[in-house]
């Protein structure tokens, strides 16, 4: 349910929505969910400051019952 929620919110402020990519895998820590989006795109997720990213991360943590890590990965390295 996480990883459609990020990915739903993810792609509604992209300029790619099909180059979006959420996978989520269980740590130690929680649940990890990395996402990937165009290299374009990338500015649009991050924020300034880092603002989005963190709100993002925000929501996820309210609907989650968990502990939950949200990265988004550049996709150039």
């Amino acid at each position: 349910m996480l990883t459609e929620a990020v990915a739903y919110l993810i792609k509604n402020i992209v300029d790619f929505p099909d180059d979006v990519s959420v996978k989520s895998h269980d740590s130690a820590r929680g649940e990890h969910i990395r996402v990937r989006v165009n290299p374009e795109d990338i500015g649009r997720v991050i924020g300034r400051q880092g603002r989005t990213a963190s709100a993002i991360r925000t929501v996820v943590q309210a609907i989650s019952d968990h502990n939950v890590r949200v990265d988004v990965i550049d996709a150039r390295r």
